[in-house]
């Protein structure tokens, strides 16, 4: 794996500048998927938070972090996030029927693209690099986006065929925007072969993310691939000491939203109208009296 990200890595120094290669991930409307399922999402408090508003974040303490009872990552009725399936009336629905705006395809469509917005944005928060004290580079960002949509595609196997379905069109959606943002970094003539590089690691990771939580699995075997496949650049296979505190507290954040993903209820994950847990540091809690 690790060679292959070296060979993914000198295809797009070569293609173009590192400051447009790190950039590429940043949040932008995901593109659509199929123009009958024509979708925008909106601007709202769910998108990257102001890099200033960190600097009066008092220091995270790791080792406090998601011990909390797992709980359903649906948003409420009344939430401004909410995003509604459009109910037009009269003419123009008898022509969107006709067009089969309405389809089942066409619903999963647009709830595929709002889960994917929820994806990339939990992946590029700000807060997310400093809480686990993470350098944002082009590695990180797309093993975050991985990691993110590992946790949403497994969440919806356990809606039996149709999940996997649904979950088939959350990733075309990721793929078809990983390759344009990919091209707009200025990777053209090694597009394909970039490509195909970025999904085997991909599958690897999904491969290897499953692996750690299976019954017979070590208690650190999560920590560890997290560890290789979003911390390492040398290919160390321990972390050192500095480094194990976030690991380990990552390991407890992917757990923790796993268990609240699973108590999701399935309306709110075929729609999108889910958030991930809030990584913004806690505010200081007094303890005089």
């Amino acid at each position: 794996m690790l060679s292959r990200w070296s060979r993914a890595i000198a295809q797009i120094s070569n293609a173009g500048s590192q400051t447009r290669i790190i950039g590429f991930m940043n949040a932008q409307n995901t593109q659509n998927y199929a123009k009958v399922a024509a979708f925008t999402m909106p601007s709202s408090s769910d998108s990257i938070h102001n890099k200033s508003d960190n600097a009066s974040n008092p220091t995270v303490k790791l080792d406090k972090l998601f011990w909390s009872k797992p709980c359903s990552l649906a948003l409420a009725k009344d939430s401004p996030l909410r995003i509604e399936e459009p109910d037009y009336q009269g003419i123009r629905r008898f022509f969107l029927k006709l067009m089969l705006f309405y389809s089942k395809q066409s619903k999963s469509i647009r709830g595929a693209n709002v889960v994917y917005r929820r994806v990339i944005t939990q992946a590029d928060k700000p807060a997310i690099y400093n809480v686990f004290n993470i350098e944002k580079t082009f590695k990180t960002t797309f093993s975050l986006l991985v990691l993110h949509m590992w946790m949403c595609l497994r969440r919806l196997k356990e809606e039996g065929k149709e999940g996997v379905e649904f979950g088939q069109y959350v990733y075309e959606i990721y793929n078809h925007d990983l390759e344009l943002r990919v091209s707009k970094a200025g990777v053209n003539l090694l597009l394909t072969k970039w490509m195909k590089d970025l999904e085997k690691i991909f599958y690897g990771n999904l491969v290897a993310y499953d692996a750690a939580l299976l019954p017979e699995a070590g208690k650190d075997d999560l920590s560890n691939v997290i560890w290789r496949n979003v911390f390492s650049e040398d290919g160390e296979s321990e972390p050192s000491d500095a480094a194990r505190r976030p690991v380990q507290a990552m390991a407890r954040y992917v757990r923790h939203e796993i268990s609240c993903l699973s108590l999701t209820d399935k309306e709110a994950m075929f729609s999108g109208n889910f958030k991930f847990s809030s990584l913004e540091n806690p505010p200081l809690i007094s303890t005089k009296p």
